[in-house]
């Protein structure tokens, strides 16, 4: 074998693992998905319509720019200065084929000296980049003892370290805003300093969605990289466009890394996810998908604490994080989950130290009610009660 072997990112573990025990694939007919991190593709009750065609010209069917088409770029940089008072230009935007592959170009240009910080639970595909990179990393504490809720204080110190952190998290949903997103914002933001901020769940909380540019005086001098995407908020993850909100001098780099190792993004893509961000479209997008979504965590963490789970969830994403009952592992808890076309994404594939299923991960599980629509309540819970009892 020529080419160096690799495990497949920890939700694809267990979906794969569903296939093989199945036969099925989940997320179809008659599957309860509750390991997959994808939002419902229909319009959420309440929500805007999704467009169904778009048209395409000649000059669409052309290669796309390498950082992305200008009208995309435009659109994004409004997005955020209407909402967030920011002052972007469409050259603070680089466009990615979905948001992991903007993580893999952030993390594989970064200076050598840098040393990462991490939370101790985190984005499972957070690890598999770390270590296909190489990338010096150290744990900031996210547990039990912290209710997975770790404060600035806990954050290593040093003038070369470089935040990666999903807000709302992935998988806690836990979502930092306000003072406490102001006060990580103005540390990280040191020249000196830098941060890698994921906010694919910026719709999904309880409260006004929240961008960490809100508290930025000028991206421009800072190391500041803000990631976004069509994937959650917008409900189209096939459409894979994501971006990158950036200091111009960096957005250069990933324009001519798209020119050798991306070729840009699909322009038909671009073209679709450009009419989504249409004002009064995004307005509505942000209230309903809000709205729905915080109802669904509600209802589902009634169900799941009424069974003895216990509920560490915060008030962000479309996930409970939660320890199951009685000393039960997640491992243990997905085999008998697939005999009911069920899985759930085991808690250890969370920990960015790896301590496998013996280790203090290993009765956690990430419940995702993100593809699920208002009427599956009901049998999901008859499922879960079953493979608890």
């Amino acid at each position: 074998m020529i080419l160096s072997s690799f495990p497949p990112m920890g939700i694809y573990e267990t979906l794969f693992r569903f296939n093989e025990v199945t036969g099925r694939y989940m997320g179809d007919q008659d599957t309860h998905p509750w390991a997959q991190g994808f939002p419902l593709t229909d319009p959420v009750p309440g929500g805007p319509e999704l467009p169904a065609t778009i048209e395409l010209t000649a000059t669409d069917l052309m290669y796309p720019k390498a950082d992305g088409q200008p009208e995309l770029r435009r659109a994004i940089a409004e997005y955020y200065n209407n909402y967030y008072g920011s002052q972007l230009v469409p050259d603070n935007v680089a466009v990615f084929a979905g948001g992991r592959p903007a993580l893999f170009a952030i993390l594989s240009f970064l200076d050598a000296e840098r040393i990462v910080s991490v939370e101790e639970t985190e984005y499972t595909p957070y690890w598999d980049l770390l270590s296909l990179l190489q990338r010096p990393h150290e744990l900031i504490p996210s547990n039990r003892a912290n209710r997975f809720r770790p404060s600035l204080d806990e954050h290593p110190t040093g003038d070369s370290t470089f935040l990666l952190k999903s807000n709302p998290c992935n998988p806690t949903g836990v979502a930092v805003n306000g003072e406490d997103l102001r006060t990580l914002v103005e540390y990280y933001g040191d020249r000196s300093r830098g941060a890698l901020i994921d906010e694919a769940y910026e719709f999904f909380t309880e409260t006004e969605p929240e961008s960490a540019i809100k508290y930025v005086d000028n991206i421009d001098e800072t190391n500041l990289f803000i990631v976004g995407a069509a994937t959650k908020g917008l409900q189209v993850p096939g459409m894979r466009v994501g971006w990158v909100i950036a200091a111009r001098d960096h957005i250069r780099i990933f324009r001519n890394y798209s020119s050798f190792g991306m070729g840009g993004v699909s322009r038909a893509s671009q073209l679709y996810v450009t009419g989504l961000l249409e004002p009064k479209r995004v307005a509505h997008a942000r209230r309903a998908v809000g709205e729905f979504y915080t109802s669904q965590r509600k209802r589902y963490g009634a169900v799941l604490a009424d069974l003895g789970i216990e509920l560490y969830s915060g008030s962000g994403g479309f996930y409970h994080w939660c320890a199951l009952p009685n000393g039960l592992t997640a491992e243990a808890f997905n085999e008998r989950l697939f005999r009911h076309g069920a899985g759930i994404l085991p808690g250890p594939l969370c920990d960015m130290a790896r301590r496998g299923g013996d280790g203090p991960l290993g009765s956690m599980m990430r419940f995702s009610f993100g593809p699920l629509g208002p009427e599956s309540l009901e049998a999901d819970a008859e499922i879960l009660k079953r493979c608890l009892g």
